[in-house]
């Protein structure tokens, strides 16, 4: 499409904005085209964004057709060539918009990965039941490293101790006890859980 001073400004401050999601951006390159002109399809933009950072890059490619949703008080106006590229104005700003709106929310992304802030979802400890006591109500558990843990036949989920055998597997919530490791929540596991 032909060079666009306002869209070339937007796209600037919009580039800049992103320094504040992540500083240490190294490149940026922006690229807009207008793939289709007539009158049915002249509202389409596609706009590609690179950004380099330290170990990536960052690829957004938005491809804008027909946004009526946005400017519907756009499509009232009467068509003469200086709307035509007011409008094409708007439209192109709203592709950008869309663009920087999902390259901002990928740089933070990048941003809390580089952290270590993401979440990760860790399984609970696990283990095998290594001595059933019965006549006790307790047992103790073999966790995953080999340390023993004792549990109570009140920890055992759904009320499910006599359910329990030598050597089945388990996950639990491991506490501190008076006497030692003591295990809370204890449920059995089905064969598709741990191996």
């Amino acid at each position: 499409m032909d060079r666009s001073e306002a869209l070339e400004q937007e796209i600037l401050r919009r580039a800049e904005k992103l320094e504040t999601y992540y500083p240490r951006i190294t490149a940026c390159r922006v690229s807009i085209e207008r793939p289709h002109r007539h009158q049915q399809e002249g509202k389409r933009f596609r706009v590609r964004i690179d950004i380099t950072v330290p170990g990536e890059e960052i690829v957004v490619s938005h491809d804008a057709a027909t946004l009526h949703a946005h400017l519907k008080d756009v499509e009232a106006t009467r068509r003469t060539k200086a709307t035509d590229v007011d409008t094409g104005l708007k439209y192109g700003r709203v592709a950008i918009r869309e663009a920087f709106e999902t390259a901002r929310r990928r740089l933070q992304d990048y941003a809390r990965r580089q952290r270590g802030d993401v979440k990760t979802h860790e399984a609970p400890p696990h283990g095998a039941v290594a001595r059933l006591l019965p006549d006790q109500q307790c047992g103790f558990l073999q966790a995953a490293d080999g340390h023993e843990v004792y549990f109570h036949r009140d920890s055992v989920v759904n009320g499910a101790f006599e359910d329990l055998t030598v050597g089945a597997a388990v996950t639990f919530v491991e506490t501190r006890g008076d006497k030692g490791p003591q295990a809370s929540t204890v449920r059995l596991v089905g064969k598709h859980h741990y191996a």
